[in-house]
């Protein structure tokens, strides 16, 4: 049996619909007012919007039983960022857990990132749900239907599986309120400042939306796992490969970005593929880390099971992404997470074209397109020389 074969049969195409709506907030707060509202969270607040860092904060609390708002949903859903500030009495409010249910929601859909802060309570303690969080959940058992409350055990869940911000590790909440602040600002900056990579993608936030669904950075899988970017021609898949793994890398106590495997393994031994990842990754037999490997322009099976090898030493919620031009070459390996990078459409370079000003021919975009990306964006690089005047092509 192939190494990837334990993957699921999801295979995703790129969507064309059009890109998402520009977030309204940079960040939602979600928390127990009756807990943090006039000191953890005020004080949080505070020094957000100093920094301005567009922040929602909902200053009424729903009585028990209330469903939340169109309002309130959207607010999470037009938000860059979730910060959760789980506290003592949060897993006793059927409002509070209503709320996490959509945040993690958004999450799971790639469109939201969350931020878990723990005020006050064991991480521990959260993830597995005893000591005063199975009190709360025992009283809501004797209340509301099981599949709702089931939905709630699954979303706390798995935020506490993400990794976040413990007050207990620090006395001084003004410290770890400077500290979530400029890690949220941190965050905010690199999503806002074009990456060398992401600048040249037309609808990137389309690529990540459609590929975060693939990543489930938030499963509870224990196996290693392996997605593969294949696309005709172009270097539009390693471009997407990298400006992926600057994004979620920050997730993964170990990662590496292979930047050419054909060239690492260019008449060498397969071995020496290996060796390579393991002294970049650098983790031991037995050491169980998290890891993200990107191994990008694999052109030969022999080179995927060279790799397969180091599976063996990643942890539980280990991705590799493995990019190729070669379909036949994931379907040989097993790969079943398979996500097909679209070259440029007519439609969107048409668009592009307009949005700068040209006049150009319709006929010779889409007669260049038909030639592949690369030929496509040399093009367009020339004509963005001359953009100070009209050139004809012909």
């Amino acid at each position: 049996m192939s190494p990837f074969s334990l993957l699921s049969d999801r295979t995703i195409q790129m969507s064309s619909s059009t890109p998402p709506t520009i977030p309204k907030y940079d960040v939602f707060l979600s928390f127990r007012g009756l807990d943090t509202r006039r000191s953890f969270i005020s004080f949080l607040y505070k020094e957000l919007v100093r920094r301005n860092i567009r922040t929602f904060k909902d200053d009424k609390e729903l009585e028990s039983g209330r469903k939340i708002s169109p309002e309130l949903e959207r607010a999470i859903e037009e938000s860059k960022f979730a910060v959760v500030v789980i506290s003592a009495n949060y897993a006793a409010s059927t409002w509070c857990l209503q709320e996490l249910v959509k945040i993690m929601d958004f999450v799971n859909k790639g469109s939201l990132t969350v931020i878990p802060v723990f005020h006050g309570v064991d991480p521990c303690h959260v993830r597995r749900q005893i000591q005063k969080v199975a009190v709360q959940f025992e009283k809501h058992e004797t209340r509301e239907g099981r599949e709702k409350v089931l939905s709630w055990r699954q979303a706390l869940t798995n935020l506490a599986n993400i990794s976040g911000v413990c007050t207990l590790k620090c006395e001084d909440d003004s410290m770890m309120v400077d500290e979530i602040a400029k890690r949220i600002s941190t965050l905010i900056d690199t999503t806002r400042k074009p990456t060398r990579t992401g600048s040249s993608l037309v609808g990137i936030d389309v690529h990540m939306k459609a590929l975060s669904r693939l990543l489930d950075l938030n499963s509870s899988k224990k196996s290693v796992r392996v997605i593969g970017i294949w696309g005709r021609g172009g270097n539009g898949r390693s471009a997407l490969a990298e400006f992926v793994y600057k994004n979620i890398c920050q997730h993964f106590e170990s990662h590496c970005f292979l930047e050419n495997v054909k060239r690492i393994s260019h008449d060498r031994h397969m071995s020496h593929l290996h060796q390579e990842v393991l002294k970049r990754v650098q983790v031991e037999s037995n050491s169980n880390q998290k890891v993200l490997l990107v191994a990008n322009e694999v052109n030969k099976l022999e080179q995927l099971d060279a790799l397969a090898e180091d599976f063996s030493c990643f942890g539980p919620g280990s991705i590799v992404i493995i990019t190729t031009q070669d379909k036949q070459l994931l379907v040989s390996a097993g790969i079943k997470l398979v996500y097909e990078a679209e070259l440029l459409t007519f439609q969107k370079v048409r668009e592009l074209f307009r949005q700068l000003g040209f006049r150009v021919r319709e006929r010779a975009i889409e007669s260049v397109l038909c030639k592949g990306t690369n030929l496509a964006m040399k093009w367009l690089g020339c004509c963005l020389r001359v953009r100070s005047g009209y050139r004809k092509v012909s």
